[in-house]
């Protein structure tokens, strides 16, 4: 609730419930506060069949989950000795002495169901509510010992007790080079029909890219979201670079691998992110030849041979030095294809004429070479991203032969 912590369980656990036809109707994030905890779960009581409650059964004074659920619920507390076996083994195997605070952990609540903690100390535990019908589950907040103990207990435990869902199915296309609102123009009228027919249509739109989210439900859901996809790929040719969960660098990576082809990069601006997410994929050995980050005027000159008139007369970030880098750093490496970007990043040091978040962005093969023009007037972060995000795409649509 500070900030300092990113909630990834919310978003991690609701793709796994909905991807088995399950909805979740709402999120909460509480404070590790008694009462917050206490309320956040007396709201969900009389609304929720399911409620899936992480964090806070640990062993330090503010993990206080256990307790104050047990309290609200109505159930004592009782030591689970087979818990204290287990936690007691846990440390031995270890070669590590027991904090006497760790026992804390096997103190379960009458009538709960324990789920084994296979990567830790703390179970997850599941209670009934409302005479039996409804059903709450713990679960450690570490991600390492929460996604086996969902994956392995808590989902079969789900589907034992709910059944399984209805028939349901979803496609998430992944684009780039397009925004939202263009994106919904060109598909709306001609996807229109089957929305009526029950098809579910969701944008989400992030820096660089748009997911097209397709759902169906019910016994025609496969059908529906099979008409839907080849409208898209009818209307969006060109734009859809792939389906969760593929990212753009690992589409990249995978079709230059397939091709047998090589890529060089020159990085000025970016200073190495299109690297960084080019060897952030598995297999880029096979691909990336080598990335050189020319960040001064110097270093262009020297490593990739742009010429010295072309800075005085352009000036780094410009039309002409983009293309000198591209072909300067495919011809040192030998690369079937380079990238090179030189922009101004902010949020000092523009112009009138080339303002921040100017920035320029060059492709180089055998065949040919061009430069494209962006204004990406962001944090710096942000800009660097949104420009590998630019540079990638663009490669992906000459390997692909796209345009």
């Amino acid at each position: 609730m500070l900030g300092y912590v990113l909630n990834t369980h919310q978003q991690w656990m609701c793709k796994q419930l909905s991807e088995r036809g399950y909805v979740v109707g709402r999120q909460t994030a509480v404070t590790d506060s008694g009462p917050d905890i206490q309320d956040a779960v007396k709201d969900a009581i009389p609304r929720a069949d399911l409620i899936l409650v992480t964090g806070g059964l640990g062993p330090t004074s503010d993990d206080r989950t256990r307790d104050m659920i047990a309290q609200l619920l109505r159930r004592n507390l009782r030591e689970d000795v087979e818990i204290v076996r287990y936690i007691e083994g846990f440390f031995t195997r270890r070669n590590r002495p027991i904090p006497v605070s760790t026992r804390v952990q096997a103190m379960v609540p009458e009538g709960a169901v324990v789920l084994m903690n296979q990567y830790g100390t703390a179970p997850g535990l599941v209670m009934e509510y409302n005479s039996g019908s409804g059903v709450l589950i713990m679960l450690p907040g570490p991600p390492r010992e929460l996604r086996p103990m969902f994956i392995d207990q808590a989902l079969p435990f789900i589907e034992k007790r709910f059944g399984k869902a209805e028939n349901f199915a979803c496609t998430v296309f992944k684009t780039a080079g397009i925004g939202e609102s263009f994106l919904e123009e060109r598909i709306a009228a001609a996807i229109a029909p089957l929305e009526k027919a029950g098809l579910e249509v969701g944008y989400c739109a992030r820096v660089g890219e748009v997911d097209l989210r397709l759902i169906a439900r019910g016994s025609r859901a496969s059908e529906l979201v099979s008409e839907a996809e080849e409208i898209a790929q009818s209307l969006l040719r060109g734009f859809i670079y792939g389906k969760e969960p593929d990212q753009l660098d690992s589409v990249i990576v995978r079709s230059l691998t397939e091709r047998k082809k090589t890529l060089a990069l020159a990085e000025s601006c970016t200073g190495g992110y299109i690297a960084n997410r080019i060897t952030n994929v598995p297999g880029a050995s096979a691909v990336l030849l080598a990335g050189v980050v020319t960040y001064s005027n110097e270093a262009k000159e020297r490593f990739i041979g742009v010429s010295a008139e072309t800075l005085a007369k352009n000036g780094a970030v410009s039309e002409p030095v983009a293309r000198e880098m591209a072909e300067g750093v495919r011809r040192e490496t030998g690369a079937d294809y380079a990238l090179s970007a030189t922009g101004i990043a902010g949020p000092t040091g523009g112009t009138p004429e080339k303002p921040v978040g100017t920035v320029f962005i060059g492709f180089a093969s055998e065949r040919e070479t061009l430069v494209k023009k962006f204004l990406n007037q962001y944090d710096r972060e942000t800009f660097k991203f949104l420009t590998s995000q630019q540079a990638l795409d663009l490669l992906r649509r000459k390997v692909m032969q796209l345009e």
